[in-house]
């Protein structure tokens, strides 16, 4: 007798099948594949530093590989010494003071992302979510049982939400705030006092704030990335301080992050990660406290990188008609608005979104980008541009010289 099967629906859990799969990865993931079947696709999806990870940090793995201690069980939260050396970090880079109890090292910046959310969220709390975001943050909050609360920003302010607009959005149920500076995938850096005032309207309002610094070091034009919990010290009892490896060494594949929160919050976390994965793997957790223990002097010259490549892609950009592009001061996007393109007709298409759009780009100039769609924003595009040079240029050029056939509007 043949065996019953449930339909679909039923076979995936309503919490594990609502979750939407990376957009920047799949964008990526096509990108290679398209590659690999012999089209010169340029990828501008994947947040991924084109550099080697600094020789200094790989020979500190090679070496760790080799130490029989490294092969077993280590303490779920890090290692000791990795956590010493990440909150000596903070305090180095960021003028954070913390203990190395609040540190939890994780397997990757996304693993301390969604603990973050698991830990502080109960079902139906609000997080406030300043959109254009990340495109794993509305997924990790709602898979904690969240409710991810957007709040919008445009290019006509740089992409940066305000008080006002985050007091409009609050509720009884709000818990959380999220803040990403500088942003993935806007770039935008918040000046200090701004950021100050938004720190201190979640203080008054017994807000927690979780808070994004993994691209503290990839700032540009004088731009400074500050602490929260540095500008506002009377948020550090409600602030979780979120990090990693991966952008600022070009560690992406190493998966090292971690989460510095107050010591009842990095407990509960830590139990959670004991049962969901224990330690991060020991070879990549030498490798990271070699890279957060040494000199920035390969940092400084990836970011001397990101400078150019930066000032290039605004420049081709703006000569887009009907792209605008806020020149961003962190992290490694661009994130062109396209609005004035939809719905005008394109090789015998009138896209009416920035996803359709993107499709076209893929399908006719062999250029991947990912769609504001992902970010909350449609719209618009990401690029990143943590390519090569000559890519960057001709990845660009090739989209621009499509763009040019649209319709006039």
């Amino acid at each position: 007798m043949a065996t019953a099967h449930a339909p679909a629906s039923r076979r995936v859990s309503a919490r594990i099948g609502g979750i939407a799969e990376s957009a920047t990865l799949a964008v990526d993931a096509k990108a290679k594949a398209l590659r690999a079947a012999g089209r010169p696709v340029i990828g501008f999806g994947a947040g991924e530093p084109d550099f080697p990870t600094p020789e200094p940090i790989v020979a500190a793995a090679v070496a760790a590989a080799a130490e029989p201690r490294n092969h077993r069980y280590t303490p779920a939260a890090g290692l000791p010494e990795l956590r010493e050396a990440i909150a000596a970090k903070a305090a180095r880079d960021s003028g954070y003071q913390v203990r190395p109890e609040q540190v939890l090292v994780t397997n990757g910046g996304k693993q301390a992302v969604y603990q973050a959310f698991a830990t502080l969220l109960d079902p139906g709390d609000e997080v406030l979510l300043p959109a254009p975001y990340w495109t794993t943050y509305p997924e990790a909050v709602s898979l904690a049982g969240g409710v991810p609360v957007r709040v919008t920003a445009d290019e006509s302010t740089g992409y940066l939400v305000d008080v006002e607009q985050l007091e409009a959005a609050r509720t009884p149920r709000t818990k959380v705030l999220l803040f990403c500076s500088p942003s993935n995938p806007t770039g935008a850096v918040y000046p200090a006092e701004q950021a100050e005032r938004i720190g201190r309207w979640a203080l008054e309002h017994g807000i927690w704030v979780v808070t994004d610094e993994i691209y503290e070091h990839l700032v540009y034009d004088g731009a400074r990335a500050a602490s929260l919990p540095v500008l506002v010290p009377e948020l550090a009892d409600t602030c979780v301080v979120l990090n990693g490896v991966a952008k600022t060494y070009a560690m992406t594949g190493w998966r090292v992050g971690w989460m510095i929160s107050p010591l009842d919050v990095t407990r509960a976390a830590t139990n959670l990660q004991s049962h969901l994965t224990s330690n991060v793997c020991n070879v990549a957790q030498r490798a990271a406290l070699a890279a957060v223990s040494g000199p920035l002097d390969a940092v400084h010259d990836m970011r001397a990188a990101f400078d150019r490549r930066r000032r290039t892609i605004v420049e081709l950009l703006a000569k887009i008609p009907g792209v605008h592009c806020p020149t961003p001061q962190g992290a490694f996007y661009a994130y062109p608005s396209v609005r004035a393109l939809l719905g005008r007709e394109l090789r015998g298409r009138r896209p009416g979104s920035s996803a359709e759009l993107a499709e076209l780009v893929l399908e006719h100039a062999e250029v991947a980008v990912v769609p504001g769609e992902a970010f909350g924003t449609p719209g618009y595009f990401r690029l990143s541009y943590a390519l090569g040079d000559a890519d960057l240029v001709t990845g660009v050029t090739r989209m621009a010289e499509l763009l040019a056939e649209i319709s006039p509007a």
